[in-house]
């Protein structure tokens, strides 16, 4: 399946990470040598986006700097012959075939709202959702929900993680009811952020959907839910036909301190690896 467009919602202002994120957007903060948005942005493009759309805030304008701005840069490191740092801006940066749109959310009123707000820049049909502050090496697994994902039985699908009970509150969480079936597993609904106790499942719902596109429809006429916010999760129950695909790659939540600290060790981990050998049989 094709998911020509991806939107990254990056409008939030980053609580967690403060002091740092005073004064820088939390989607640039480094994992070890690589800004959290760029794990996002090099995903959305390897799952063949045409169109990738951020949801940013007027304050944040770090974040369309990073995206837009980077020739005089190159050019510096031309003229110094700085080859190798040129590679890396180069490699920064989101192919000029894909159409990147700057859309705005002007106050915090939750994820949905985020979503809802890239409406009208979305091509037509499903579409995909990257949230950086979950990075998920690899690169590759918005493009493997991609090509599981059915239109003509699923409404969304979801990456999903299967977490403590301990951690269950923090997240949406499936609802499997006496469905058993393997991935992609039909799940009969959302609970967003149950306590320990009442927790339907321990399959949490990761930063990563596919939506069909009748999302937005939904969104528009849901009322504010948990924590005074327009929920996704909610939106997503009233579509229904909602399936869970569980991740298989290492995944970092870079919106704490800890799980940021965690990714650079990752990171530094394949950057500093030695090279493997390859030994031709004699």
């Amino acid at each position: 399946m094709t998911i020509k467009t991806v939107v990254l919602p990056v409008a939030g202002n980053g609580t967690r990470m403060l002091p740092a994120t005073k004064a820088v957007p939390k989607e640039l903060l480094p994992v070890y040598d690589t800004p959290v948005l760029q794990f996002a942005l090099d995903e959305a493009v390897a799952a063949g986006a045409e169109r990738i759309v951020l949801v940013s805030h007027h304050s944040k304008a770090a974040i369309e700097d990073y995206i837009l701005r980077g020739e005089e840069l190159a050019e510096t490191l031309r003229q110094k012959g700085k080859v190798s740092l040129l590679q890396r801006l180069e490699q920064a940066r989101v192919p000029s075939n894909i159409d990147v749109r700057m859309e705005f959310q002007d106050a915090p009123k939750g994820l949905g709202h985020a979503i809802l707000c890239a409406k009208d820049a979305c091509l037509p049909g499903p579409v995909g959702v990257i949230l950086p502050d979950d990075v998920v090496m690899g690169g590759q697994c918005l493009a493997k929900m991609a090509r599981a994902f059915d239109p003509s039985r699923m409404q969304s699908l979801i990456a999903s993680l299967e977490v403590t009970r301990s951690e269950i509150s923090s997240y949406g969480v499936f609802d499997f009811g006496d469905n058993d079936e393997a991935y992609p597993r039909r799940a009969q609904g959302f609970v967003e952020k149950p306590s320990a106790d009442d927790a339907p499942s321990l399959h949490a719902a990761i930063g990563r959907y596919i939506l069909d596109d009748c999302i937005f429809e939904h969104l528009a006429r849901t009322d504010v839910g948990a924590g005074g916010e327009i929920q996704l999760t909610d939106a997503i129950s009233a579509c229904g036909d909602i399936f869970a695909m569980p991740i298989d790659a290492p995944r970092f939540d870079c919106g704490s301190h800890e799980g940021l600290f965690e990714a650079s060790q990752y990171q530094r981990s394949l950057r500093t690896a030695p090279p493997v050998l390859a030994i031709a049989a004699e």
